[in-house]
């Protein structure tokens, strides 16, 4: 989180990512958040119980994890944003530890773009691309 917040603004974000952290769906797929800010988000997850039968990570777990860090980044201080659309191009397999950065691309004023890279270590797994309608 940024150190140049006043402490309210970063205890509000401390508590949302709380929040996030201890959903059932995170808690399921064992999701961490890392960082996040408004506009941004970083969100790990280790492939581990997530394999599919090639024994790779299953498609729907890593769109799950790419998912879960824009819905964080959309929704991060305060604004409250719902998924009109997404997609996922999966670039590569993965197996191990996975990481999401999520970040705003655009904003038009009711809507937001965020782009959401997953990557295991420096390998790209796949890009995110989301659109997020302000409420």
């Amino acid at each position: 989180m940024p150190s140049d917040l006043p402490a309210a603004d970063t205890d509000a974000i401390a508590a949302q990512i709380r929040r996030f952290n201890e959903s059932e769906f995170c808690r399921l797929l064992d999701m961490h958040i890392i960082e996040a800010s408004e506009g941004y988000a970083k969100v790990t997850m280790d492939c581990c119980g997530k394999m599919n039968p090639g024994g790779v990570a299953h498609g729907g777990a890593i769109f799950s994890l790419a998912d879960q860090a824009f819905g964080i980044a959309a929704n991060c201080c305060g604004t409250h944003r719902v998924a009109v659309s997404v997609s996922i191009h999966y670039i590569a397999p993965a197996k191990g530890l996975l990481v999401a950065e999520a970040r705003r691309v655009s904003d038009n004023g009711s809507c937001d773009t965020y782009r959401v890279l997953v990557h295991e270590g420096e390998r790209p797994v796949a890009e995110f691309t989301g659109v997020a309608f302000r409420v």
